[in-house]
């Protein structure tokens, strides 16, 4: 395995993980994995909806039976603003705005935006343990805590937990609490997976709405209540994500990161090109709302 497929693992290994932990971000989810973390952060954005609370908010703005893709694209590009950019740059501060405004249209507990900001940390990384090309490297972990933890701060998100392992315990706990069944879970749910199938031609959508339940675990489909795809349909699954790390390992790395570059998006053609972070979330009735009904994934 030629040497300098690692060369960004050691870049980053020289680098601090609180001090330069936007850098390192930067590195690993725009060059090192990027498929891997907006698949990822998809099921991250999932996961939240197992939540009542959650779930009920985001029945009640109506953007996910109106404009499904269209909410998908406006939160993934955000956020995919403030990673590319960092939260502090103009086009940054731009997107926080926007999110920041969103927000501020609704009765959002502390908690739950606690708890969303979570699963951003650690779903990757759990995804990544699994199916990554390498292991993650000790400061790539804890520089997705320190970069969401400053991100939340800006977002007026209060009581982040100070450290990476209590963040996660919190996750733990919030999960065991508060992941129970509600038809809002259910319908919410329903949009999602329709949406993630929509992507494909339509005689694989079935296959692909079967697959999407086989990479749900067991708290995920009775909070849901979904029915539990055939073991096999996981098994596959994953077997299938494993090989492809595995082929990844031969790759040269990627010389440009594509955080903030999404082209190919459904609703913004060309994006970046001609557009502000201050053009996204503008819903035509409604103004900026389907931007940050929660904490996004990177763009696709």
């Amino acid at each position: 395995m030629p040497r300098r497929r690692y060369e960004l693992r050691d870049r980053i290994a020289g680098l601090d993980p609180e001090r330069d932990h936007l850098e390192i971000y930067q590195l690993s989810a725009g060059r090192e994995f990027p498929w891997d973390y907006t698949r990822a952060l998809e099921f991250a954005l999932f996961r939240t909806y197992c939540v009542p609370s959650i779930s009920r908010l985001l029945a009640a703005t109506g953007e996910f039976r109106l404009r499904p893709q269209k909410r998908y694209d406006d939160t993934a590009l955000l956020m995919a603003e403030i990673a590319a950019h960092g939260y502090d740059s103009p086009r940054g501060r731009e997107a926080l705005k926007v999110i920041n405004r969103a927000h501020g249209r609704h009765s959002i507990g502390n908690d739950d935006m606690v708890y969303v900001l979570s699963t951003f940390v650690y779903d990757p990384i759990d995804w990544l343990d699994r199916f990554g090309w390498r292991p993650l490297h000790e400061h790539e972990r804890l520089a997705a805590f320190h970069y969401y933890r400053e991100v939340g701060r800006r977002m007026g998100i209060r009581d982040i937990p100070a450290g990476f392992a209590d963040f996660a315990a919190f996750k733990r706990d919030y999960e065991a609490r508060h992941f129970v069944y509600s038809d809002t879970n259910r319908q919410i749910g329903d949009y999602t997976v329709g949406l993630f199938a929509a992507w494909f031609p339509r005689l694989l959508r079935p296959a692909v709405r079967l697959a999407v339940r086989g990479m749900l675990d067991e708290r995920m489909l009775a909070a849901f209540g979904f029915t539990p795809a055939p073991r096999w349909v996981g098994a596959v699954g994953e077997a299938g994500l494993r090989a492809r790390a595995r082929v990844l390992r031969f790759f040269p790395p990627r010389r440009t990161s594509v955080l903030g570059i999404s082209p190919g998006n459904r609703t913004y053609p060309g994006y970046p090109r001609g557009y502000r972070p201050a053009d996204l979330g503008v819903s035509p009735s409604s103004g900026p709302a389907s931007a940050a009904d929660g904490p996004a994934p990177a763009a696709r």
